[in-house]
């Protein structure tokens, strides 16, 4: 009997630990093939492709983001392979599992919740007697009826054998994300997420993670993501792992979802000194920051602890944050949300990810779906449409928000420009997003694509139309922010006016005649004209850029004030990454 293991990742880079979890348990005794498509592969082409394997069971993994699409897989492969044995697994199809039964008259069976053991004995049934009723864990079709099993005991995780040492993945290792878990299980009961369903966390063996983890850096891993729910709630535990990850990272990116509030100053002050910059990520759910919220969705949060320890991260420079909120939870209205976003956003996170409320099934939010007067799409991922404090109409503003905070803040594309404008023109940050997104759908922009030049020129443009009091000082610092968003020297720039050709000479000349001027050790550099007209550009800018790094306005009195000279140079060491020095100009006297 031959069985194909498949899913739809969301993007080619990723991964799918499940199905290498199931063919792990189970390849030792069935024939089992592996093949993994994207959600924007062609239907068509999926059919085909497993058509020709000619498997006798195809076994799907199913999730919010490839459930429709995989359905449409089912559907088709159906009529072309009406004799294959179609299951499907995951937790999109564990919950309400009735209803996918009734939905996808050609899935055949669908396992529910872990599915090691289910999967495995679920085979040998098929291959054996076919008494289905025996399979604990499973739902199946008896004639037109159809039927759920009870469920399975939970797994003894360290009788499942490794995931991650099938030979034929070695060599797309360094290629992709690799997923990993060394835990199974959350303590919270958050409402609005799957993890709250299932009681306690269950660990692997801490010296098995270990071997897992080096084989897969031996073998060129780039990146491996923790799918634990909550990485550091054993603290002796995630101690331990972070002292081994240190120790052995060999360049090794690594990810983990953590509770901020719950980290503990001697793990805290461990990472400050000893993480090497780079190579850990933490992923921080906030969600929000309005407290009647958080009670009603059962989720415990001290924001001022978890503020405490995004700042130390923050401050030790070594480790990137990626914070979430939720639009739409219950008692979230408009102007608290803006309040939560604002919390949030002060703690100046490397990524602010905002998201919308999905009504996942399963969840204690999507059982009280009518008591907060929840609309929501009816196929997946389930996003509400509206709710006793959120309408329609506010979600849709919320979107233009989201829209141009990942456009331009976690792209971090222009930091110094918009670190100025939300402190020195706007109200809040969240004025600024909103405003900004408001317009950017107003001039018909999400319709269109865009280039580097295109995000600077219409921002300008936003900027410009509102009418800020300090345009010249942000036209500035948008100069230096696209000058840094190349390895290279640009060929070409957004604005209408750079220096002439003789005030380049002239500028340059002065810097070579005065390199102590020159702010940021340039002057070590000691390089020559050769060296500059290669690798260097340069613009005057109408105030003291230092007085507006360090937090000032750098206001302009009718041209009287400090102006100063920017310098980028390109290619400079092997970080291909560009360094900026200035030197302090007058207005009387230039040079």
């Amino acid at each position: 009997m031959k069985v194909i293991l498949t899913t739809l990742n969301a993007k080619y880079i990723h991964t799918s630990m499940a199905i290498r979890l199931l063919k792990a348990y189970s390849g030792h005794e069935f024939d089992i093939e592996l093949t993994e498509y994207t959600i924007k592969d062609p239907v068509m082409n999926i059919v085909s492709d497993l058509f020709q394997r000619r498997p006798d069971v195809i076994g799907f993994s199913c999730y919010i983001w490839n459930m429709e699409e995989t359905i449409k897989v089912i559907d088709i492969l159906k009529k072309v392979m009406p004799e294959v044995k179609i299951i499907l697994g995951g937790p999109e199809v564990s919950y309400d599992t009735g209803y996918w039964m009734e939905r996808a008259h050609g899935v055949d069976f669908i396992v529910m919740g872990e599915g090691e053991e289910t999967f495995h004995h679920l085979l040998q049934v098929i291959e054996g007697d076919r008494k289905y009723h025996f399979v604990y864990g499973i739902a199946y079709r008896k004639g037109e009826e159809v039927i759920i099993n009870p469920p399975r005991p939970k797994s003894d995780l360290n009788s499942l054998p490794s995931p991650h040492r099938f030979q034929e993945d070695i060599p797309n290792i360094s290629k992709r994300i690799i997923y990993f878990e060394t835990s199974r299980g959350c303590p919270f009961q958050c409402q609005f997420c799957l993890s709250s369903i299932e009681n306690g966390v269950r660990y692997y063996d801490i010296e098995r993670v270990k071997a897992d983890i080096t084989f897969l850096i031996d073998n060129g891993a780039k990146v491996i993501k923790f799918l634990d729910r909550t990485f550091n709630i054993n603290h002796t535990y995630a101690m331990e792992m972070f002292k081994f990850l240190i120790e052995n990272n060999r360049g090794c990116i690594f990810q983990f979802e953590i509770t901020a509030d719950i980290m503990r100053p001697e793990v805290l002050q461990f990472l400050a000194d000893n993480a090497p910059p780079g190579i850990f990520r933490f992923e921080i759910g906030v969600q929000s920051t309005n407290d009647p919220t958080n009670v009603l969705v059962k989720r415990r949060q001290n924001f001022e602890k978890l503020s405490r320890t995004v700042n130390i991260i923050k401050n030790s420079g070594r480790i990137a944050q990626h914070l979430d909120l939720i639009a739409g939870l219950p008692e979230e209205d408009y102007d608290t949300f803006r309040q939560t976003f604002n919390d949030v956003f002060a703690l100046r996170p490397e990524e602010l990810q905002l998201g919308f409320l999905k009504m996942l099934r399963g969840t204690g939010l999507r059982r009280d779906a009518e008591k907060y007067d929840y609309t929501y799409m009816d196929q997946a991922p389930y996003e509400i449409l509206g709710s006793h404090k959120l309408p329609f109409a506010d979600i849709v503003r919320l979107k233009r928000l989201e829209d141009v905070l990942e456009k331009y803040w976690n792209s971090h594309r222009m930091d110094h420009t918009l670190n100025y404008l939300m402190k020195h023109e706007f109200d809040s940050p969240f004025d600024f997003f909103q405003e900004f997104g408001d317009y950017w759908e107003g001039q018909g922009w999400q319709k269109i694509g865009h280039q580097l030049e295109d995000l600077f020129s219409r921002l300008s443009a936003f900027l410009m139309q509102r009418g800020v009091k300090r345009m010249p000082v942000v036209l500035g610092l948008m100069k230096l922010d696209y000058f840094l968003n190349h390895k290279y020297k640009p060929r070409k720039i957004w604005w209408e006016s750079p220096i002439s050709k003789d005030d380049w000479s002239l500028f340059m000349h002065s810097v070579i005649e005065r390199p102590e001027a020159v702010s940021g050790g340039f002057a070590e550099l000691r390089l020559g004209e050769r060296e500059l007209q290669k690798h260097a550009v340069l613009e005057v800018l109408p105030f003291s850029l230092q007085d507006v790094l360090e937090g000032g306005t750098g206001d302009v009195n009718d041209g009287e004030g400090e102006q100063t000279l920017l310098m980028v140079l390109y290619q400079q060491d092997d970080s291909e990454q560009p360094s900026f020095y200035a030197m302090q100009l007058s207005a009387a006297n230039p040079v």
